[in-house]
């Protein structure tokens, strides 16, 4: 499950390109964009991220998706783990489907040939499952058959005139219901009543009496340190690998204009902040204030590690380092950077304001990056003879 991890990382490294783009790494495939219509002939895994995914085609191992509104249409040989806002499954997977959607459907002509664990707001089945089924849901809508065993939570659960359970039917919803002869006999059917509140009363009692330690032993620290350390490491070597232009123009930005970066930062996070009780106050948007809860914690965590790396080349520069040092050396460049301003944490106070500063200048840089994105290129600049200042052009190197 690490590999669903790289979607949203997908998703911002392709957040450059208008278009979407499509590369390769050994047998596995990866497409960002805003908006994807993609068919795959894949022998390997595939890793797809946008706004708006569209797919059809083969693909040979798992696929993983995540979008805001996800067509899926691609025939899987393995698992397909699909995540959005509305998800609709048109396709046959070979095995199993993992899918959490605000609104998530299987369709007629999808089978899914192992089991399928689906969570949502509105869950509809309408095609076939040869292994067993798990829902949590509000609304559960049941028009296909089930060759397993079925556990289905949820506040209202209907069924369609195909539907059918072969195996055992477990249900959790506040009242019990009839379950019609037709889709599963009485027999094998068992209600479990569905108490939220009773539910929530449980975990603050077992929260209260929890007992927590004073404080963090050494290796609990030490672990702790080794796992964050190892997550940034992870997403930096990401980029660096796959966008090393922008990375390397972002980190340029960093070192040449610090002041004005930090004022952008100051700018982004708070427009990242104010999508929050925007996006609520829509009505129609609540169901998008995760996702935009999600985004700002992703840019603090991108924008923590650009400004890092950004700092640490530039000290390297002035040591007499090169401006443009091979792959290896910016991955080794970027772990000291790392291990340092994580260190910085432990420090009271001191450590907080200098990791929050490098947050505002990452966040800063990637502001910048997007608004000369939006604006574009203004053109060369002239000097006071009107001769045209030509600008450097980034190296490929970060």
């Amino acid at each position: 499950m690490w590999k669903f991890i790289l979607i949203p990382l997908i998703v911002m490294a392709g957040m450059a390109d208008a278009e979407s783009v499509t590369t390769t790494n050994g047998t596995d495939t990866f497409t960002a964009g805003s908006t994807i219509m993609q068919s795959y002939n894949a022998t390997g895994d595939v890793f797809v991220a946008g706004d708006v995914v569209t797919t059809a085609g083969q693909a040979g191992g798992d696929v993983h998706v995540a979008g805001m509104d996800v067509d899926f249409n691609t025939a899987t040989d393995a698992d397909l783990y699909a995540i959005g806002a509305t998800v609709t499954i048109r396709a046959n997977v070979a095995q199993d489907v993992t899918a959490i959607a605000y609104s998530v459907r299987l369709a007629p002509e999808a089978a899914v040939g192992g089991n399928a664990r689906l969570a949502g707001r509105a869950v509809i089945i309408d095609g076939p499952i040869a292994g067993a089924l798990s829902v949590a849901a509000g609304e559960v809508t049941l028009n296909g058959t089930i060759a397993g065993d079925a556990r289905i939570t949820a506040e209202t659960i209907s069924f369609g005139p195909d539907a059918k359970i072969l195996g055992l039917l477990t249900y959790a919803s506040e009242e019990q219901m009839r379950i019609p002869e037709r889709v599963i006999p009485a027999d094998r059917v068992r209600h479990e009543t569905l108490d939220s509140g009773r539910m929530w009363d449980e975990i603050n009692r077992t929260w209260d009496k929890a007992e927590m330690p004073m404080m963090p032993t050494f290796m609990s620290l030490f672990g702790f340190f080794l796992i964050t350390l190892a997550f940034f490491v992870l997403i930096g070597s990401i980029f660096l690998t796959f966008t090393p232009k922008i990375i390397a123009s972002m980190r340029r930005e960093v070192a040449d204009r610090p002041g004005h970066i930090f004022l952008l930062g100051i700018l982004g996070l708070s427009m990242l902040f104010g999508l929050v009780p925007i996006t609520a106050l829509t009505i129609v948007g609540l169901p998008f204030v995760p996702f935009a809860i999600l985004l700002i914690l992703l840019a603090w965590t991108l924008g923590y590690v650009l400004a890092a790396y950004a700092i640490a080349m530039r000290v390297m520069a002035l040591l007499g380092g090169a401006e443009h040092p091979p792959l290896l050396i910016r991955l080794l460049i970027l772990v000291v950077a790392v291990c340092i301003v994580t260190l910085l944490n432990f420090i009271p106070f001191v450590g907080w304001i200098i990791n929050y500063t490098l947050v505002l200048l990452g966040i800063g840089a990637m502001t910048s990056a997007l608004f000369n994105w939006l604006i574009g290129n203004p053109g060369y600049a002239f000097d006071v003879d009107m001769k045209p200042i030509t600008p450097q052009e980034p190296t490929t190197g970060a």
